[in-house]
């Protein structure tokens, strides 16, 4: 019997299951990282919180009357400031013994700045509709306010020093709140005439009382935070 000679360099025939078939695909690459999550401000992370919606348009002639009409918040504000002050002297003696700033005082202080930040609001132009009566917090008006509690405690040396600690930094807010003042001036004729009130213009503004009310909080021990020099 004659055997056939294999023909040399030929390649077997591949044999079994998947035999033929293509390779598998390779693997899809992995999904990219998440983006790094937004830096927050030091100012935007203070516990001191003021903001003020800006209105598309204002009734052109209240810039004429609005002092007029916010003279009974300043009686209101009078009275509510003659409570503040000795609030203040016996939050001192509260904080230095017991490093805590009492609750209902601290309530009342945060109650007390809102207002008065409410009637700052309306009489510099930044809002139309009337400042409410009341203390609290409504979520409903253009302008808002809050101090968070210190839930950690008061260092007991702090009523000793802040009112020193916090001169530069008051400098610094006295001299925007000012600048602030020049623009609000600008502002009473451009309301007047166009019934806006310049969004940049409103912004510094906005910006001057958010330093104001945090040098305010800091001199009055209400936050522990040296305040941010930062514009915001």
């Amino acid at each position: 019997m004659t055997e056939t000679p294999e023909t040399p360099g030929t390649p077997e025939t591949p044999t079994g299951p998947g035999a033929g078939e293509p390779p598998a695909p390779p693997p899809p690459p992995p999904p990219p990282p998440p983006p790094p999550p937004p830096a927050v401000s030091a100012a935007g992370d203070y516990p001191v919180h003021l903001d003020i919606d800006h209105q598309e348009e204002y009734t052109r002639f209240m810039p004429l009357i609005k002092w007029l009409l916010a003279i009974p918040h300043y009686l209101v504000l009078l009275v509510l400031g003659i409570g503040a002050f000795f609030v203040v002297i016996i939050s001192f003696f509260a904080v230095l013994f017991t490093g805590r700033y009492p609750q209902g005082m601290f309530d009342y202080m945060v109650g007390v700045h809102r207002w008065a930040f409410r009637v700052i609001a309306y009489t510099d132009l930044m809002v139309d509709p009337y400042p409410p009566f009341t203390l609290a917090d409504d979520p409903s008006y253009p302008v808002r306010f809050d101090i968070d509690y210190p839930e950690e405690g008061v260092n007991n040396w702090r009523p000793l020093v802040h009112w020193l600690l916090v001169i530069p930094y008051a400098i610094a807010a006295y001299l925007i709140y000012y600048l602030g003042r020049i623009l609000v001036f600008f502002a009473f004729f451009t309301i007047l005439f166009t019934k806006r009130y310049p969004e940049g213009m409103f912004n510094i503004v906005r910006i001057s009382l958010r330093w104001l009310a945090r040098a305010s909080a800091y001199e009055n021990w209400m936050v522990t935070r040296y305040p941010p020099f930062e514009w915001d």
